[in-house]
């Protein structure tokens, strides 16, 4: 098993790859400047952290007075008629500015996961028999695809677009967009069923897909099938890899700060019919046995009465972006092979890179979620190292005291594995990537919400348990959420796990 580890990797974007390296160790490099950005986002909210305390103070020293000290009060403001007037301005000004610039609260009302039907499902000897009869692929092409299926983490259940089901398969741009109609309405029409919202009260849409962008927009098709409202802002997010669902939380964040009282949609999805691939450059035939269908659809509200419905409340959104280097721009490329076929390329650093933007994503979040002893310990071991030159090894936080729950994109089982290692995490923290990577294949920048739902299916979140989603995309971005649960959450209705939530965990052959 060791052995095995050692020589495979997972793109964060959902691709495979088979090399000899390996995440990096975080325990032997950390950059202060991160810990830096980190403490910068905490001190951005100074304000309300100075007030909180200060209110907290003012009102205990009210309950303290008596009747007599009340009375003799009330005769010194009467012949202080001046300090009166200022105290009152500036308190008055003091909650006017802390009510202008203090973020409005982003709840979760809801969300669904599209689950496609069964007869779409593809078992491993059926993707095999397929993709011999197709005639694209040599002997060694496809020697090289069994293997990656039978160390991949997916299971016997994953789902192809029906596209994929012919012999010759008949990829088109027809067949494309009937699977992204399937799945965005399929997943919107259980969100609404489930939250009885009116499309014509959403404000605000959001769509992430990456590799398939037609005209009209993904978006549009929406706006068309629901009949939104005029005026609806929307938002079509393109080519930015398995992390653009957290990327597209984070655009919807940022205008529910700005327009209020309004519903926002979030829809993430990636297609797989136009972008199979069909040649025998082994890099780029990995997400042929990776991708599966797959998406989700997520209500966002600001309105402060969904509070009490609500499942979820925004706590934070960190994005890593590593394209100022060229090779992390490259490191996963969609290009076409010397046949004139197109894919997507893997670079031989790619693993690399994915773990120096995990590490600059961490250390930027630490600050913002640890507790402060562990953030005491990292901090002086890192300023020990960095300006003693003292021979000792950073201390790696302890996650574990900062989230209850853990989203692991679920781009490949190696991946999964390194994180584990690297972040110290038990089986149960990985459990729900694992096992949403054996149900569902890798269902691009959608896979954290099915792993979201696999844990409300267990029945294991509640009031007040923090989750962490972490997702890795081309580019090369690394990008967090973190949420915190209002209540204790019992799986809604079309959960799409609701049918063999019984069956989990299932012992995964390594």
């Amino acid at each position: 098993m060791n052995n095995q580890r050692e020589s495979e990797s997972t793109t964060t974007n959902g691709v495979q790859i088979r090399q000899s390296r390996r995440l990096p160790d975080f325990l032997h490099s950390v950059n202060l400047k991160h810990v830096k950005l980190g403490y910068h986002y905490l001190i951005t909210h100074l304000l309300t952290l100075c007030l909180v305390p200060l209110m907290a103070f003012v009102i205990f020293q009210a309950f303290q007075l008596n009747p007599n000290d009340i009375h003799q009060l009330w005769l010194h403001l009467q012949y202080n008629l001046v300090s009166v007037i200022i105290c009152s301005a500036f308190l008055v000004f003091g909650a006017t500015v802390y009510i202008m610039t203090r973020p409005r609260s982003l709840f979760l009302v809801d969300y669904a996961c599209y689950k496609p039907p069964s007869n779409l499902q593809v078992k491993f000897e059926q993707f095999m028999e397929h993709s011999s009869l197709t005639g694209d692929f040599d002997d060694s092409s496809l020697e090289f695809q069994r293997k990656i299926l039978e160390r991949s983490g997916l299971g016997e259940e994953t789902y192809v677009p029906e596209a994929m089901h012919y012999i010759p398969p008949r990829p088109s741009m027809a067949a494309a967009r009937e699977e992204a109609q399937q799945v965005m309405f399929g997943a919107l029409d259980v969100l609404f069923a489930n939250t009885n919202i009116k499309p014509k009260d959403i404000g605000i849409l959001v769509v992430n897909c990456s590799l398939f962008n037609p005209t009209p927009s993904l978006s549009a098709m929406i706006v068309n099938k629901y009949k939104l409202r005029g005026n609806i802002r929307s938002f079509n997010l393109g080519g930015m890899g398995c992390s653009a669902g957290v990327i597209a939380v984070d655009l919807a964040k940022d205008m529910l700060q700005v327009h209020r009282n309004t519903y926002a949609v979030v829809v993430s999805t990636e297609n797989i019919t136009q972008n199979w691939y069909f040649g025998n450059k082994k890099s780029m035939l990995i997400p042929n046995c990776l991708f599966r269908v797959g998406g989700s659809a997520v209500l966002l509200s600001n309105k402060a009465k969904d509070k009490r419905r609500a499942k979820y409340k925004l706590v934070h959104v960190v994005r890593t972006h590593k394209g100022a280097d060229d090779k992390a721009f490259k490191c996963v490329y969609q290009e076409q092979d010397d046949a004139g076929k197109t894919g997507v390329s893997l670079s031989k650093e790619l693993m690399a890179i994915a773990g120096g933007a995990l590490k600059t994503n961490i250390t930027t979040l630490g600050p913002l979620v640890l507790p402060i002893s562990e953030q005491l310990l990292f901090f002086s071991t890192l300023v020990a190292k960095k300006l003693f030159n003292a021979k000792v090894k950073p201390y790696i936080p302890d996650f574990k005291l900062a989230f209850d729950h853990f989203c692991i994109h679920a781009g490949g089982r190696a991946v999964i594995d390194e994180l584990e290692k690297n972040l110290q995490l038990l089986p149960i923290h990985v459990e729900a990537s694992r096992m949403t990577l054996h149900r569902f294949g890798n269902t691009s920048s959608s896979s954290i919400w099915y792993e979201l739902a696999y844990t409300e299916a267990k029945e294991r979140v509640r009031r007040g348990d923090r989750i962490w989603q972490i997702a890795f995309g081309s580019g090369f971005k690394c990008n967090s959420a973190i949420w915190e649960a209002l209540r204790h959450i019992k799986p809604s209705s079309n959960n799409p796990w609701q049918d063999c939530i019984d069956r989990y965990p299932v012992q995964i052959v390594m």
